[in-house]
């Protein structure tokens, strides 16, 4: 009768010893793209705000503004509209370092105090 040894191996101990490190990497990248996917929709949340509130929060307002916005930027030359397409860049840029400045700390802490309070050591120390 032939028996397999493949049960009964239990994989090295410096293996395990990797297995809180890449536990810990995993969840900080995974909250990483949530806080960094988070931050994007909200800077891009924040034009179609400030449209609604000039509008009144009136739909049909909106889509005046926008056709407006639309119409002028057909009919500027190439050279407005890549100076526009510029400062469209540049203000979404700044707008998301703000965003991402203003909530990096909050993050962080966050962050921090999850990490403090992993299971794992919760359940070593019973």
């Amino acid at each position: 009768m032939m028996v397999s040894h493949l049960v009964d191996r239990t994989p090295p101990a410096n293996l395990r010893s990797l297995l809180p490190f890449l536990q810990g990497s995993c969840f900080v990248l995974i909250e990483t793209a949530r806080f960094a996917a988070t931050s994007l929709l909200i800077v891009l949340g924040l034009p179609l705000a400030l449209f609604l509130f000039v509008a009144g929060w009136d739909l049909g307002g909106l889509f005046t503004q926008l056709a407006n916005l639309s119409d002028r930027y057909l009919e500027a030359d190439g050279l407005r509209r890549s100076l526009f397409s510029q400062d469209l860049k540049g203000c979404f840029l700044a707008l998301a370092g703000a965003v991402t400045l203003f909530r990096m700390p909050r993050f962080l802490r966050r962050l921090a105090a999850d990490l403090d309070n992993h299971p794992a050591r919760e359940a070593k120390r019973d």
